[in-house]
């Protein structure tokens, strides 16, 4: 658990007191219809619309403005399991954070939120990691946490995706694989999940199912900073492949494909929209993360905000 906060009025406050905006109502809201619509117009007229007819297009116009979009990566192996089938087992929880900005006239910026960073929700007695805030609200709560973290304008984020396991999965293999040189093998098992990583070293090309390894894999040595260094090299590498003109012609047909696995807001036409504007850019991928306090032990469960970290925490422009 975190220490108390110093009382230098400079310091960055802690998380949970910057959740204060959230208040009682998100947690009561949360469950109605009608949030998600409030949180996230149903469209933009920022994004492309030359989804008329609902059929797919090969390709789209790219925003006129840059576009938040959080995506959720959900540590259930499918949106409707009973079961998260993780360590510890219960109801699914956002396993991984990224902020994505897609700029038509910048480069693509992602910002990595650690999942074990504390917070607390108004009317709660004790701080909770920001990942287990998904079983409890879903997407909304989730967003709005981190909107009121990373101090993003008002409506943002515009978009969500939540990515379970399956999805990866059916991602990596819908592009042929992924391209990892793995400086060591990595290998798990855990008898009570049933579940076992077995990655060998060296340069390989990794199926749906192991790219889904390497993105659970953790150790003691490095902890949750090492598997999301590893998940930064998954997402630079899916990014890198996903604008490969030989994908082009096939992102429609796939993204159909997904949608079927996930939940999102985007429509199919947004969704070419936005990696259409990856297509046409030049720049290379900008991946930061939200700095941490050091842990006071090897194994502290919760973390706060680096009091060095910048101010503010994710830059509006590049």
């Amino acid at each position: 658990m975190a220490g108390k906060p110093r009382s230098d009025k400079n310091r960055r406050k802690p998380p949970w007191t910057r959740l204060a905006g959230l208040g009682l109502g998100v947690l009561a809201l949360v469950a109605s219809v009608g949030l998600i619509d409030l949180l996230w117009p149903a469209r933009d007229q920022s994004l492309s619309s030359e989804e008329q007819s609902g059929e797919a297009v090969p390709l789209a116009s790219p925003p006129s403005r840059p576009i938040t979009v959080l995506l959720i990566g959900s540590d259930a192996d499918r949106l409707a399991a009973a079961s998260n089938g993780a360590a510890p087992a219960g109801a699914a929880n956002s396993d991984t954070l990224l902020l994505l900005r897609v700029d038509p006239a910048g480069p693509l910026q992602i910002l990595a939120i650690p999942t074990e960073l504390a917070v607390k929700v108004p009317g709660q007695t004790s701080v909770q990691p920001l990942g287990s805030l998904f079983k409890q609200g879903g997407p909304a709560l989730t967003a709005g946490a981190v909107a009121e973290l990373v101090g993003l304008d008002p409506g943002q984020p515009e978009r969500y995706v939540v990515l379970p396991r399956s999805a990866l999965r059916e991602l990596v293999d819908g592009l042929g694989g992924l391209e990892v040189n793995l400086d060591q093998p990595l290998t798990y098992k855990d008898k009570s999940q049933a579940y076992s990583i077995d990655l060998q070293a060296g340069l390989q090309r990794l199926k749906g199912v192991q790219v889904e390894q390497l993105v659970r894999y953790r150790n003691k040595a490095e902890g949750e900073e090492g598997r999301r260094a590893r998940q930064q090299r998954v997402v630079t590498q899916l990014a890198s492949e996903l604008v490969r003109p030989q994908q082009w012609a096939q992102l429609p047909e796939r993204w159909q494909r997904l949608t079927s696995q996930l939940d999102t807001n985007l429509s199919q036409g947004e969704a070419l929209s936005l990696i259409t504007a990856g297509l046409r850019q030049q720049k290379p991928l900008r991946y930061s993360q939200l700095p941490l306090e050091p842990p006071a032990k090897p194994d502290q469960a919760l973390r706060e905000i680096s009091s060095k970290a910048p101010t503010p925490l994710w830059p509006a422009k590049p």
